[in-house]
């Protein structure tokens, strides 16, 4: 006999609506997974989603064989601004294979570390910008951080200097966070609502993000170079199988794509900042590290794989912060009857949408001992090897795991080290504690540090 699966109680035609705020989800989702554990339930005008948060389920749930990427809700109502891309292709969308043999020959490791060097002077130049600013001026971490994704980014794949890190903030990092937030809030509110009140200005912000797009485009027009970068690739390449290229609408739906994938990572080193001020002991560890593999010298691609303890750094962040929150699961089309999980222990419909909580998995205590502590060494070495796959799924799974995971990485790495060996940290308000908000990428909200060049 299976044992059913908890859901909070409801109320009549309307299910749970209130039991999660369309403002802040995640922080929602969190609070049911330490209420009712490792899977749960909702019902939300007639729909029911189901929730899991441990590793053992995440790591059922990731077998490809049985289940496939869902793309629904907010992710449907992103393709407003990006259509049918990387990111929101349905799984019967024949294009997401043409644009992803197209595009992923650009985005392993070894064609990643080619950009290198502009991800390390775009770092540099933020860690420059704030060893002038004085000690006692308050930043927004994520507000600078996501000023220096965007610089980089942009560089990286289109060839393009924005010189963001000061003056204006670029509107498309606004107009970014206000279409990503409404389509979290988009499915959780009657069509009529959506079209009447909020329409006008989801239309604005995904207009703003597409300009980007067309001013990078009409940039490069206006400058040609033998750059053979992703904007190249998206103009010149053709799919190997079926001799397609992008046309100037696909080419801006992933030129905004991008963007809203990198958004992830500034959110891990404004939380890597926090963790660090709040566990100050490793800090000296990291910079220990830093100056035995880098020293004086260059800082070189060379340089990343030695640096084993800042990598658990970032990875301990991934695992803490869960700033990729979770991803969608669906049974394979085919699938007949119900569905069973955790070896008979629960049953679904052989249709059921699954939302993997990362926040929940990321903490199983069956697989990491003390798991609000933040622990680098645990992703370090062979205690990292150890953990089970369900336990590293920081960037999603399988054939739709996040196309810019290397580059994520890469960039990740570079920032957390270059602000480490460049400046002194500290939080503008002591008293902080971790608040998170956001919708494809959750990030702290409120956290303000004040920045001066490092002693020595």
């Amino acid at each position: 006999m299976t044992t059913p699966i908890p859901q909070p109680p409801g109320i009549p035609l309307l299910g749970n609506v209130f039991d999660v705020d369309p403002g802040n989800t995640w922080t929602s989702l969190q609070k049911l997974w330490e209420k009712y554990g490792e899977i749960f339930k909702i019902n939300v005008f007639g729909q029911q989603i189901v929730f899991v948060g441990n590793v053992a389920l995440c790591e059922e749930l990731c077998d490809e064989k049985r289940f496939r990427k869902y793309v629904g809700g907010p992710i449907v109502e992103i393709r407003h601004a990006v259509h049918a891309s990387l990111f929101t292709a349905f799984a019967d969308e024949p294009i997401w294979d043409v644009h992803h043999r197209i595009l992923a020959p650009l985005l392993t490791p070894a064609t990643v570390a080619d950009q290198f060097n502009s991800v390390r002077d775009c770092a540099s130049e933020l860690t420059t910008k704030w060893a002038g600013v004085g000690g006692s001026a308050r930043l927004s971490a994520m507000g600078e951080l996501n000023r220096l994704d965007m610089e980089t980014t942009t560089l990286c794949f289109f060839g393009r200097k924005l010189n963001c890190l000061t003056g204006p903030e670029p509107a498309v990092i606004k107009a970014m966070d206000g279409a990503t937030a409404e389509a979290v809030k988009r499915p959780t509110r009657p069509k009529l609502l959506n079209r009447l009140l909020y329409q006008s200005k989801f239309n604005r912000d995904c207009n703003t993000l597409r300009q980007y797009a067309v001013d990078c485009l009409e940039y490069r027009k206006a400058n040609p170079t033998d750059r053979k970068d992703m904007l190249y690739t998206m103009l010149n390449a053709k799919d190997p199988e079926t001799g397609q290229g992008l046309d100037e609408k696909q080419i801006i739906d992933e030129i905004v794509t991008m963007p809203i994938g990198s958004r992830t990572a500034p959110c891990v080193i404004a939380s890597a900042i926090y963790y660090l001020l709040k566990n100050p002991e490793c800090i000296p560890k990291a910079r220990e590290e830093i100056s035995a593999v880098i020293g004086d010298g260059e800082f070189t691609h060379d340089h990343l794989e030695k640096l084993s303890y800042c990598a658990g750094i970032v990875r301990e962040t991934l695992r803490l912060s869960a700033a990729a929150p979770g991803f969608n699961i669906e049974p394979l089309p085919d699938t007949k009857g119900p569905v069973v999980l955790g070896g008979g222990k629960y049953q679904v419909p052989a249709k059921q949408t699954m939302i993997i909580v990362l926040h929940g998995v990321n903490r199983d205590p069956a697989v990491f001992e003390e798991p609000e502590a933040f622990k680098p060494e645990r992703m370090v070495g062979e205690s990292f090897d150890k953990l089970p796959e369900g336990a590293k799924k920081w960037f999603g799974n399988g054939k739709r795991v996040c196309i810019g995971r290397h580059f994520a990485w890469m960039w990740n790495m570079v920032t957390l080290v270059t602000i480490l060996r460049d400046i002194d940290l500290e939080m503008a308000d002591t008293s902080y504690q971790m608040k998170q908000d956001g919708s494809f990428q959750i990030k702290p909200v409120g956290f303000d540090i004040k920045v001066k060049p490092r002693s020595r």
